[in-house]
């Protein structure tokens, strides 16, 4: 008997428009506390500093605007588990875009201020299954938004990491659906069921060709934190550096998955 086809994960969409509107919040707000000494900072991404990444993030949330804009595809074209495969081909246009946008508005608060209030109101009047045409393939409003809380999360955590002492807030739906669809994604790069993935309290996935297990404990089994998740799978920390820093566990011969990360960068 062939196994049975796994069912697609889905998201609550009311929960997942407020994530990327409460995250953005949180990033809007400190933002709002910098100096231009810190916008100054480096940042881990090469070549952006902290104005860059904080133009960048409004730049994030606007695409929502923007792809509501255009008329709506006939058909979806990208499966939501798949999108992080699909984002490093536009990753130079979008950092030149990045840069160009924070130098035409040294006034972050004011575009923050304004992108907030259009994302807002054009979400008001959206419906969830509306299909938006996109770069990288045509999906739902409701999918779109979760790509944008990976977004959100991901560059929180690098404005986090590029300015002592600043603390942005990490939502909680908005923590749980990035890790979720990163999970997800490690699955759709390695399918199989012989290795299973833990990142409580958000998600366990199977990945990896190899034996089933059927009962009790599997014989791999990788878990490790939201945070670390999202860091091993968008490039910022290193397999070798979590399991030296005893940041993931891993037990099993197929446990190992530093040949499948990162996911994205």
């Amino acid at each position: 008997m062939p196994p049975a086809k796994k069912r697609a994960r889905t998201y609550d969409p009311a929960r997942t428009r407020a994530a990327v509107l409460a995250q953005f919040a949180h990033v809007r707000a400190a933002v709002g506390t910098l100096t231009d000494g810190q916008l100054a900072l480096p940042t881990r991404l090469d070549g952006w500093t902290v104005r860059v990444l904080a133009a960048h993030l409004t730049m994030s949330v606007e695409a929502l605007s923007r792809a509501l804009d255009r008329e709506e595809p006939r058909k979806t074209e990208m499966a939501l588990p798949d999108w992080p495969f699909a984002t490093a081909d536009g990753a130079g246009a979008i950092s030149d875009r990045s840069s160009e946008l924070a130098a035409e508005h040294p006034d972050l608060a004011e575009l923050y201020a304004r992108t907030g209030e259009r994302v807002a109101e054009r979400l008001a009047l959206a419906p969830d299954v509306r299909l938006l045409a996109l770069p990288t393939g045509a999906m739902t409003l409701t999918d779109y938004l979760v790509t944008r809380t990976v977004e959100l999360v991901v560059h929180t955590d690098d404005l986090n990491a590029a300015v002592p002492g600043l603390d942005v807030p990490l939502d909680r739906q908005a923590l749980a659906a990035c890790t979720r669809l990163l999970a997800d994604a490690v699955a759709a790069k390695a399918p199989g069921a012989s290795t299973e993935v833990r990142v409580p309290p958000f998600a366990v996935v199977q990945c990896v060709e190899g034996p089933r297990h059927t009962r009790g404990t599997p014989p791999n089994v990788v878990e490790t934190d939201p945070l670390t998740w999202i860091r091993l799978a968008t490039g910022r920390l290193s397999w070798q550096e979590a399991r030296h820093e005893a940041l993931v566990s891993a037990s099993g011969e197929r446990a190992d998955l530093g040949g499948l990360l990162p996911l994205m960068s």
